[in-house]
């Protein structure tokens, strides 16, 4: 799918509001197809595995859903597989081309305690999900909540990794889900802003705003997320038994005016600048569109701040 640039500068300014509006519900109507179908496997599995590349709108996505699910009747727990990291060990831990830590790699997952709490859910068995400190790089003894499903219970499983073969091989009765920014915008027949620039966007936006990140920073680690990507995630996405596209039209004039900031301090010199630096020039073709317009549960919020899912 793709959205016509002219056509998203027309509703920026003729109704601002009513275009947030529209594209939230088209969102929301993504979430509840795809609550429908998770009840509908519910029968054979209490497991649902969402994946998506990084800047995709994974965690307000599992929150949504699990919301929905309850407004069905359904109780739905949700975990961040961020917390199955293991303590990173510097002899050991995967590494880039570059020699560098590779925490984009399923190897810094804890596969092993993954796969047997899923399957003691599954089992009605109690499970303590652990709990990562990624400002330390380790786990700590605490477990960050514990879970034991009832009959009709179902438990949201987010990461980046929740389609690998070494999950989903072990646990084919899951629901699998996978979300990634799928659409360009395109001025006629070109295509003018991609959906992987939107990732890049809200990955920037959000490092800025929430992690005290330098856009340097995040745009020179892009490459390495970008390769583990293509090695670790995409391939698996078509195991999904629903796929979103977590796009939103407005989302481009919303972040504009902070994005251009950001974006005019690309690094030289760094992998893939030539890629980077298109980015500017295309933003600049869009409007601007004041954030205080988008409601507080919208899963932009999750790049820009002031959400209901922080």
């Amino acid at each position: 799918m793709a959205y016509e640039l002219k056509d998203i500068n027309f509703k920026t300014v003729a109704d601002p509001k009513g275009f947030i509006e529209e594209c939230d519900a088209a969102y929301d109507a993504q979430v509840k197809d795809a609550a429908g179908r998770i009840l509908e496997n519910s029968r054979r599995s209490p497991i649902v595995l969402l994946s998506g590349p990084s800047g995709s709108g994974k965690t307000t996505t599992a929150r949504k859903i699990s919301e929905e699910l309850e407004r069905r009747g359904c109780r739905a727990h949700y975990v961040g597989m961020d917390d199955y990291f293991v303590t990173v060990d510097p002899a050991t831990a995967p590494r880039t081309p570059e020699g560098e830590l590779d925490l984009e790699s399923p190897l810094c997952l804890d596969m092993k305690l993954l796969n047997e709490h899923f399957t003691m859910l599954a089992e009605g068995k109690r499970i303590f999900v652990p709990k990562y400190e990624f400002s330390r790089r380790m786990r700590v003894v605490e477990p960050s909540k514990s879970i034991k499903l009832k009959k009709d219970e179902i438990v949201v499983f987010e990461g980046i990794h929740a389609l690998n073969d070494m999950i989903t091989d072990r646990h084919p009765e899951a629901f699998k889900l996978y979300i990634s920014a799928r659409s360009n915008v395109v001025f006629g027949d070109t295509v003018v802003f991609k959906g992987t620039w939107a990732r890049l966007v809200r990955r920037t936006v959000r490092d800025f705003n929430f992690r005290g990140a330098d856009p340097a920073a995040t745009m020179s680690m892009w490459a390495n997320v970008r390769r583990g990507e293509k090695a670790n995630i995409s391939p698996f996405k078509n195991k999904a038994n629903f796929m979103f596209d977590s796009v939103f039209p407005y989302e481009f004039a919303v972040m504009n005016e902070t994005a251009t900031k950001l974006f005019s301090s690309i690094p030289e010199g760094i992998e893939r600048y030539d890629e980077l630096r298109r980015v500017l020039p295309a933003l600049q073709l869009f409007g601007n569109i004041d954030e205080s317009l988008v409601a507080p549960d919208a899963m932009i919020r999750e790049f820009i701040g002031g959400g209901e899912y922080e």
